[in-house]
């Protein structure tokens, strides 16, 4: 009746009305149309409209598809659907993407029109026929192809619409236990998990761990990308959310595990999944199977490919090839001297065992950040990971021909870098987890440079700590360099401003962290890595503010407590101008140096205490920045800017160490005596800039709200412990003190704020 009044049987409306009044039909039900519709007049208006037979095909198969239908024949009425969506798929990937009001993608438009995206949810008898794998596979290829073309991307409710039914996400897994439906179902899943609201419960789908099991290593790989989506904290997009004030309501509201952990849980239990990820990671491109089938491997990079970046790497990776090949001998450039038309799949299958390992890496790096990172952490020892990763180094995670003048976009995860980038940024995101304050950061290390260690307390005359005599010398790295020791290598030949920086000064950092160690450092100092430091800080132009916060992190603690490093210092930075330009950096920002003025204040206050020690008082005469920090004035500069540079609205896990750094200043003018005098001292700079009470109010608030935080965070309180080497009960007993309620204590803030300017008694920690 639509259709006729609108004068379609008489040609006299244009195929842009019917298709504006079909799409409103299609609210109510896409499928309703096309199924109602005669065929004579499908046929006429297919010709004027230009649909190419879609709807017809259709309604054919909505005919077909009835539990006692014949199979082949809507086998063939997919492929024909195939066909016509495949063209436009290419053409999305080859060309620049349009709007769909450009009708770029006519097929695809027209597909979607009458109602071909939900077939697969209208349509369950097909689900349960045993022999339906083949058109199920046809199926969810045109819905993945029909998803991800720009067409429906301003287009709500269709990658949702599927995504709402997790009777269907479900049933989708059991498709991947055939090879032939496997990549695009993969694929499809990710997607639909990717715009999910709730996330997916790995324990509920059926026989989960018979279907990990089941996966070759190639597929095993693949499914990495859909485990990334499930086992991580969903972004909530929101600076507002990523507060520590936020984080700690939301905390507080959701006390039991997230899905997101319970999935981390559910993967640990099935059996061998660990070690499988692990020899994936650490396998040579020569080992990977299933690649000898070019044809194969073409049509899995046609499901993979979205964009040109891809291949551009492959085509750069092969020139690179012929370049270098005089110089290398492995068995990723052997085909280096053939053309490039015969070189081109080794390249292929080295860009594909990276893009592999990248999903794995990020899988391994996330449980290892879990709860379950005690349990992680044995298993990755004992499959031997990291020596995996370190015979792989060179030939294929920083091989020497790489170009190395990169620039990565930030550290966001979801920048467009290339596969190598990627591969790259994850391998060191992984180093930092596995060695960040735990005992198997060691294994980075072989068992010459352990031997190294020892001798090193063996002349110092320390005792060696407890996770070095406990190392297991069996799961260390093996040949003539250590992984770490092969990081530091690559990481000085790094461009001042790229961002590999970044990472790379990271994961030297998470081995330095906790509990300070003299020979770590020392070993880490004899291989110049101090200078290379001040290098990057001072002399190297370097701007980007994430590479410098990294490189004042790392230089806080290489130096910590340890005099031959500041007696390094002063010899490097000999002349008053290179002195200024390096305090110019710090005081840039102090967000971004404050754990190395930490470092420095911790570092006088023991040096100070040791004036028994020749060394010791000669460094403390002769350093700059001892000497300059060993000022008053200027610790209680510093104290000043930390306080106001946050206030408890704005406080992250990025800037709450400007608060504990306050805190150590304070703690330790308390054990002198001292206390009294710099909160007196704040007051006056208060009235000097004209502004009473602020200062001592927002850091009354900044206190309770760290009482708040960290009494209930035993992790927290155990790394203020050891970073600081000052007792716990100290950092509490001090905020205790400070946030005292009588007004006649020299050691309370509240003495320091006089009467008309107190606002002491307003709870801005639950506004």
């Amino acid at each position: 009746i639509c259709l006729r009044l609108c004068g379609c049987a008489e040609g006299r409306v244009k195929g842009s009305t019917v298709s504006v009044l079909l799409s409103h039909i299609s609210c109510i039900h896409h499928s309703f149309v096309v199924f109602q519709l005669p065929e004579a007049l499908l046929q006429e208006r297919d010709k004027r409209a230009k649909w190419h037979g879609i709807p017809e095909l259709l309604q054919k198969l909505h005919e077909s598809s009835h539990p006692n239908s014949d199979l082949s024949h809507t086998h063939s009425v997919l492929k024909e659907l195939s066909s016509l969506l495949s063209m436009e798929a290419m053409s999305f990937v080859t060309e620049d993407r349009k709007s769909a009001q450009e009708s770029t993608f006519p097929n695809t438009y027209t597909f979607d029109l009458f109602g071909g995206v939900d077939y697969p949810l209208c349509r369950p008898s097909l689900h349960t026929q045993k022999k339906s794998c083949h058109v199920c596979f046809f199926l969810f290829r045109h819905s993945l192809i029909v998803k991800s073309l720009p067409t429906f991307s301003q287009t709500e409710g269709v990658t949702k619409s599927l995504a709402a039914r997790d009777d269907f996400v479900l049933f989708l897994f059991t498709l991947m236990t055939n090879k032939k439906t496997f990549l695009q179902t993969a694929t499809l899943i990710e997607d639909i998990l990717g715009v999910k609201k709730d996330m997916i419960q790995l324990e509920g789908i059926p026989n989960l761990s018979g279907l990990v099991q089941s996966f070759d290593q190639q597929q095993l790989a693949n499914f990495c990308r859909i485990l990334s989506v499930t086992i991580s904290e969903p972004d909530v997009r929101n600076d507002d959310k990523h507060t520590l004030l936020a984080k700690n309501a939301q905390q507080k509201r959701n006390a039991s595990p997230s899905r997101a952990e319970v999935n981390q849980v559910t993967l640990l239990n099935i059996p061998g999944f660990i070690e499988r990820l692990c020899k994936l990671a650490t396998r040579k491109v020569s080992e990977a199977t299933g690649a000898s089938n070019f044809l194969q491997e073409l049509e899995d990079w046609y499901t993979w490919l979205d964009n040109a970046l891809v291949l551009d790497a492959l085509m750069q990776m092969a020139t690179e090839e012929a370049e270098h090949s005089s110089t290398e001998s492995s068995d990723e450039s052997s085909m280096a001297t053939s053309p490039l038309r015969h070189r081109l799949p080794q390249s292929m299958k080295i860009v594909h065992e990276i893009m592999y390992k990248v999903e794995v890496l990020y899988v391994l790096c996330v449980l290892l950040m879990g709860r379950q990172r005690n349990q992680v952490h044995k298993m990755l020892a004992e499959f031997r990971l990291i020596p995996g990763l370190n015979n792989l180094f060179d030939k294929l995670i920083w091989r020497k021909y790489t170009s190395s003048d990169h620039v990565v976009h930030g550290q966001n995860e979801n920048c467009d870098c290339s596969p190598e980038i990627s591969f790259k940024i994850q391998f060191l995101r992984l180093l930092q987890s596995f060695s960040d304050h735990h005992e198997n950061k060691y294994l980075l290390l072989n068992s010459q440079e352990l031997n190294e260690l020892s001798a090193i307390s063996l002349k110092a005359n320390i005792p060696e700590v407890e996770a070095l005599v406990n190392t297991d010398r069996s799961l260390v790295c093996d040949g003539k360099k250590g992984l770490l020791t092969r990081l530091l290598a690559v990481m000085k030949r790094e461009p001042p401003d790229s961002s590999f920086r970044f990472w790379q000064a990271r994961a030297v950092e998470s081995f330095l962290r906790g509990a300070t160690s003299y020979a770590d450092q020392m070993f880490l100092l004899k291989r110049g890595l101090l200078e290379h430091i001040l290098f990057c800080i001072i002399d190297s132009g370097c701007k980007s503010r994430d590479v410098l916060q990294s490189y004042f992190d790392l230089l806080g603690e290489l130096m910590k407590f340890n005099i031959d490093a500041f007696k390094r210092f002063n010899k490097y930075v000999s002349t008053d101008d290179k002195f200024q330009t390096f305090m110019t950096q710090i005081n840039s920002s102090l967000v971004d140096s404050n754990m190395l003025v930490r470092c420095i204040v911790l570092s006088l206050d023991r040096f100070e205490s040791q004036t028994e020690d020749v060394k010791v008082v000669e460094v403390l005469s002769e350093c700059c920045l001892l000497s300059y920090m060993a000022r008053v004035e200027n610790r209680l500069s510093f104290l000043f800017r930390l306080v106001n540079v946050i206030n408890v609205q704005t406080l992250t896990q990025e800037n709450v160490s400007c608060l504990n750094t306050s805190l150590v200043v304070l703690m330790l003018a308390r054990r002198r005596g001292k206390l009294p005098f710099y909160l007196n001292t704040l007051r006056e700079k208060e009235y000097a800039e004209k502004y009473p009470g602020c200062l001592l109010n927002n850091f009354h608030n900044l206190l309770r709200f760290w009482q708040r935080h960290y009494l209930n965070k035993d992790k927290d309180s155990t790394c203020l412990e050891n970073s600081s080497c000052i007792p716990f009960d100290y950092w509490k007993e001090t905020v205790s003190v400070l946030l005292g309620s009588d007004r006649t204590s020299l050691c309370a803030i509240a003495s320091y704020i006089d009467e008309p300017f107190m606002e002491l008694d307003r709870d801005l920690l639950e506004d």
